[in-house]
């Protein structure tokens, strides 16, 4: 492995979601604007948690795997991460509204969310000391509540499902950054600061951690698919390519 490793990754993650989303079928292309807005504003919090909890000692990286540009503490490629793997989710979630009907499932959206929020809870209470596992938890919690009780959105049933999915991505992608298959993980962690808990190479935090991020990207995406300016861009390119 090499200094291109992490790119490499981030690279193969997102470069089939990329190239697909011009396929006529799909068009995603055409919502590039709402979802880089959408990614910004959600990264903005998240990176200041990863360079909090970097400076902290919580996390931290192995430079031999990256390209060397280091930005408050981060890795070019941490930075990028945050555009790269909320892509490839929010796509596969667009092509799975866009392909089946999976309307059905916002009746599980009181289970989803209860059952969520007590457990996150539990685990605060029961590991207050533990910093990531925390932060993670009362994340998550905040995150559902106004999704479900405040903005009351529909979709939380069928954004479960797709990153459910999507988790057979996330095995060997995240899998990767923590050790799997290499002499030494990418991304570190003090064992103090998590539950202990690994699936395969991965801290179950991250996936928690993950979900959180997917459903806030999602939702910022749907409020920036249909304000007036998309719209007017999405009428001028089904224009254009009308012609």
């Amino acid at each position: 492995m090499t200094a291109y490793t992490y790119s490499s990754i981030l690279f193969l993650t997102v470069i089939i979601c990329f190239i697909a989303s011009y396929d006529r079928r799909i068009r995603f292309n055409r919502y590039f604007g709402a979802f880089i807005k959408a990614a910004i504003l959600v990264a903005i919090p998240f990176i200041l948690w990863d360079i909090w909890f970097t400076a902290k000692g919580v996390w931290w990286f192995n430079t031999d795997y990256t390209l060397g540009l280091v930005i408050a503490g981060l890795p070019l490629e941490e930075w990028l991460f945050f555009i790269f793997i909320p892509f490839s989710c929010v796509f596969t979630y667009f092509c799975f509204e866009k392909f089946f009907k999976l309307g059905w499932l916002s009746v599980f959206n009181n289970l989803i969310v209860f059952v969520s929020v007590i457990v996150c809870s539990v685990i605060a209470l029961l590991h207050y000391d533990k910093i990531y596992t925390l932060v993670t938890a009362v994340a998550t919690i905040i995150t559902l509540i106004y999704l479900h009780f405040i903005v009351r959105a529909d979709w939380i049933g069928k954004a479960s499902l797709v990153f459910t999915i999507l988790m057979l991505g996330f095995f060997p992608v995240n899998g990767m950054l923590t050790g799997t298959g290499l002499e030494t993980p990418i991304v570190n962690y003090n064992p103090g600061d998590f539950l202990g808990i690994r699936i395969l190479t991965i801290p179950i935090e991250d996936a928690v951690y993950g979900y959180t991020q997917f459903l806030l990207v999602l939702y910022f995406f749907k409020i920036f698919q249909h304000t007036p300016d998309e719209s007017k861009k999405l009428r001028k390119i089904q224009r254009i390519e009308s012609i």
